[in-house]
């Protein structure tokens, strides 16, 4: 019999409050993961029809590569909540700009506390590292009118956590940057000398950077200013290089460009990977940067055709197994490319053309576990 998921999300807000300044070996990892999956499989119908059909079971597994992943498009087919369907406390939505307007996909969060819980003390230990005070100047809409962004949920607690309520979002209701309002923040952050983390999409800072250069305004932020960049290009900015794009950011913030870093989540994951560097490297080489997550959530790199391990240094889909999502599904099958190394993945971008047929094979098997319940 598996957990209860209250008893569960309680234990593992604990595990992550005293394990997220150090790694964790593999064993106590496994341990988790082994617990999630055993919970997962057996309040779960669809995925737990779906792991059984691929020979998986609780008695079975014994580590937790062998858990099988489910699609991130599975999101937008079916709803994948371990446990009570009643006790769900919040939704969020993909924004459904990927491959067109096939669907949004929803992630169904039954305790935000668990999300909380994931998602401020690795923002501390990557952005806030040092008891850094960083005021919060988010260019995505206020999470009390975006309530099915999660993007915006993770700022808003950033916010008031991290930032002692010092910043704000300056999205419009309409949907508009307050591109005027963001311009007098950083003017005021600049005159008190106040450290800043601008917070936004790279398409919401492409447009940034166009209306200043419209203004024909420019900033010296204040010494430890970072610029987080959350996601891709995606919408109607234009399209630039990402070595340009980050020096036309450093040269009109005035932020080095090591303080220039980006944010790799998606709706389907609790846990977020932050971009670091080798310490004491200041250039503009990418191959240097790589991304880290919380002890909790961990990488593979799987062939898209196979999805068996691909050799250490060779690019493949990057599946994700995190431990916050013990309320939905803990292992995640992307679309996008990545490579394993040593310090952290590099990110590689989207896989392009037709759905990976790894992806399509492993979607097809849950679409059909659900059809025969």
């Amino acid at each position: 019999m598996s957990d209860d998921f209250e008893g569960l999300s309680q234990d593992l807000q604990v595990a992550f409050g005293e394990g997220a300044g150090e790694p964790w070996t593999d064993d106590v990892f496994n341990e988790w993961a082994m617990r999630v999956f055993a919970h997962q499989f057996e309040s779960n119908t669809a995925y737990g029809a779906y792991a059984l059909r691929r020979g998986v079971t609780p008695s079975t597994v014994r580590h937790w590569h062998e858990v099988p992943p489910v699609p991130a498009a599975a999101f937008k087919s079916l709803p994948l909540i371990s446990g009570d369907p009643t006790r769900v406390q919040r939704v969020f939505r993909t924004s459904g700009t990927t491959r067109g307007h096939e669907g949004r996909g929803e992630h169904y969060v039954l305790d935000l506390d668990l999300y909380r819980a994931s998602l401020v003390p690795t923002m501390r230990s990557h952005i806030y590292r040092g008891g850094l005070n960083l005021r919060l100047l988010a260019i995505v809409p206020d999470p009390l009118e975006a309530r099915d962004s999660s993007l915006s949920f993770m700022l808003g607690e950033a916010l008031v956590s991290l930032s002692g309520g010092e910043g704000g979002f300056f999205v419009a209701e309409s949907g508009g940057m307050n591109s005027e309002g963001l311009r007098d923040a950083l003017m005021e952050t600049t005159l008190e000398q106040q450290p800043v983390l601008l917070a936004a999409t790279a398409s919401a800072l492409v447009h940034w950077l166009d209306w200043m250069r419209e203004a024909r305004v420019c900033f010296d932020l204040p010494a430890g200013s970072i610029i987080m960049e959350t996601g891709g290009f995606k919408g109607r900015s234009r399209m630039l290089s990402r070595i340009d794009f980050y020096r036309e950011l450093s040269k009109s913030h005035g932020v080095p460009i090591q303080n220039i870093l980006s944010e790799y989540g998606m709706t389907e994951l609790l846990s977020q990977y932050y971009e670091v560097w080798a310490p004491g490297i200041v250039n503009t080489d990418f191959q240097e940067r790589h991304h880290v997550g919380p002890p909790w959530l961990r990488a593979r790199v799987l062939d898209p055709i196979t999805l068996e391990a691909v050799p250490a240094g060779e690019p493949g889909l990057l599946c994700h197994y995190d431990l916050a999502n013990a309320g939905s599904v803990m292992a995640v099958l992307t679309e996008d490319l990545g490579v394993a190394g040593k310090e952290g993945m590099r990110l590689l971008g989207r896989a392009t053309g037709a759905e990976p047929r790894g992806c399509s094979l492993a979607m097809d098997a849950l679409l059909s576990s659900k059809e025969i319940q």
